[in-house]
């Protein structure tokens, strides 16, 4: 065992530790609220794009319904692009988890998210971090430069990413939550959290009141 890695994680709950909160998406009520927010969030991202698109006057010819060969491709685009993307931010998470522990990864989906996790170890709070933002931080920063050179030179592909934008956005509200609690509320350096994917547990330490 690489022992850096193993500083990253305890494969057994250490004594002194409580459980602080456990995140489940699976229940009704939680997935049924991250999906809203997600939804709201692709909304508010493809009303913007719109805007930006009438206001600079590109409304051109590549909108055009009657072109339908172009519009075809650009609809293949668009089912490959979503599908890849959702494939790939959960491969990233399970890359960030993979390098830092090392340990065996599960993927799936449930009815409200697809996921990664890594349930049979208790992550600490940086090494839980960062394998949770990377898909946030990656992929945000591929879409802003790529939307800006699409707006530009085509706005049907313009809108697609836009769309696949809003969806990145708006899928990250679970992961957005869990950096809140972790960065937040759960702050002490030795809060451990045991990701299964769908669920995220959180324990502390009793007797420091998980101070930094």
């Amino acid at each position: 065992m690489n022992k850096s890695k193993h500083k990253n994680f305890e494969r057994e709950l250490p004594s002194g530790y409580k459980q602080a909160l456990h995140l489940d998406a699976r229940k009704t009520l939680v997935g049924i609220v991250f999906n809203l927010i997600s939804f709201a969030v692709l909304a508010v991202v493809m009303v913007l794009a719109i805007v930006f698109l009438d206001a600079a006057d590109k409304t051109s010819e590549d909108l055009i319904p009657a072109r339908l060969p172009h519009n075809l491709i650009a609809l293949s685009v668009f089912a490959i692009s979503m599908v890849g993307y959702i494939v790939l931010h959960e491969l990233v998470h399970g890359v960030a988890y993979k390098a830092l522990t090392g340990e065996r990864l599960t993927f799936g989906m449930s009815w409200s998210c697809a996921f990664c996790g890594v349930p049979h170890i208790y992550t600490y709070r940086k090494a839980a971090v960062i394998s949770v933002a990377s898909p946030l931080v990656i992929f945000t920063l591929i879409f802003i430069p790529l939307l800006i050179l699409l707006f530009f030179c085509s706005p049907i592909y313009f809108l697609i990413f836009s769309f696949i934008f809003g969806l990145h956005l708006g899928g990250c509200s679970g992961d957005i939550y869990v950096l809140y609690l972790l960065l937040l509320k759960f702050r002490g350096k030795k809060t451990l959290m045991k990701d299964t994917g769908p669920e995220q547990f959180f324990y502390v330490l009793e007797d420091v009141s998980n101070s930094p």
